[in-house]
């Protein structure tokens, strides 16, 4: 992704990997037989390979600058996890990201999960010693509290779905642990910049990342959508969705506050550059990639 500007704020992002990921029809399963191919073939190529009939997805953290901190959002599946294939690809290339952007695991001030899946909180830790402790030794992580509260109960419980205990217990309990952890409520800021919006469905409280300087805008949007599919149809939640029906409902909430305007839009699945904008037509919503 090119570096963005948003008034004083600067965004660019670390790729942990990309390219073809899944099939769209095992990936939303309201989509009606051969729907998805059909608009797969209409859209951006850099979004799909015809050859594999897969989807580009990819995984990468955000780097948000402002004058005041640096704030990673979202942090991939991070190393030394143990995940089977196809989770277990390379890791280097986050690494190698981090320090292209000029940045060490000592300069970032705060750090921010969308939500509590295997991709999003990932490099949260690293394994030292034996034991997880948090990557960033600087600082606060950042949790809505109704988001962390869930994924600490199912940890006791057992497997959520698709969702593994040892995902949180790898990656959030030991920053609690370490007293690195701040749950926060819907109306935290971290800064005069950045405020969260929670829109939850895909997960019980996922939430977006609302950036503002000087009459600009752009929204980290996490796993509101993983495709360029989820504009065309926002109906179409994936299989990894607690509710979909509140997923698609936070999806037309975002999309309805930021359509036909110059805000920008940064999913984390969407491959590069990755920002775009929605345009409001009378069949629906379009994504216009901002090159």
């Amino acid at each position: 992704m090119n570096r963005l500007k948003v008034g004083d704020v600067t965004i660019s992002s670390i790729i942990e990997r990309d390219g073809p990921w899944r099939v769209a029809e095992t990936m939303f399963p309201s989509a009606p037989p051969g729907a998805a191919h059909a608009l797969l073939r209409e859209m951006d190529p850099r979004t799909y390979e015809a050859a594999t009939n897969k989807m580009v997805i990819t995984y990468q953290s955000f780097v948000i600058r402002t004058p005041h901190h640096v704030i990673l959002v979202d942090t991939c599946t991070g190393e030394d996890k143990g995940y089977p294939a196809p989770m277990d690809f390379p890791k280097q290339p986050w690494l190698d990201g981090l320090a292209a952007e000029g940045l060490t695991v000592d300069d970032v001030d705060y750090v921010f999960c969308t939500h509590l899946h295997i991709d999003h909180c990932g490099w949260n830790t690293v394994l030292r010693d034996g034991r997880w402790v948090p990557t960033f030794p600087r600082a606060k992580y950042i949790f809505h509290k109704t988001e962390y509260a869930f994924w600490e109960a199912a940890a006791k419980q057992g497997p959520v779905g698709n969702h593994k205990p040892d995902v949180f217990l790898m990656n959030c309990l030991p920053i609690m642990e370490a007293g690195q952890a701040v749950l926060v409520d819907d109306d935290f800021s971290p800064d005069d910049c950045i405020t969260i919006i929670p829109t939850p469905g895909h997960s019980p409280c996922h939430c977006c990342v609302n950036i503002s300087s000087k009459g600009e805008r752009a929204v980290i949007t996490g796993d509101l959508m993983h495709h360029q599919l989820q504009v065309n149809q926002p109906s179409w939640s994936t299989i990894f969705c607690a509710d979909p029906e509140a997923a698609t409902q936070s999806r037309l909430k975002i999309f309805e506050t930021t359509a036909n305007t110059p805000a920008m839009l940064l999913p984390v699945h969407f491959p590069s550059p990755t920002a775009g904008r929605l345009k409001h037509t009378a069949d629906g919503y379009r994504w216009i990639f901002v090159d």
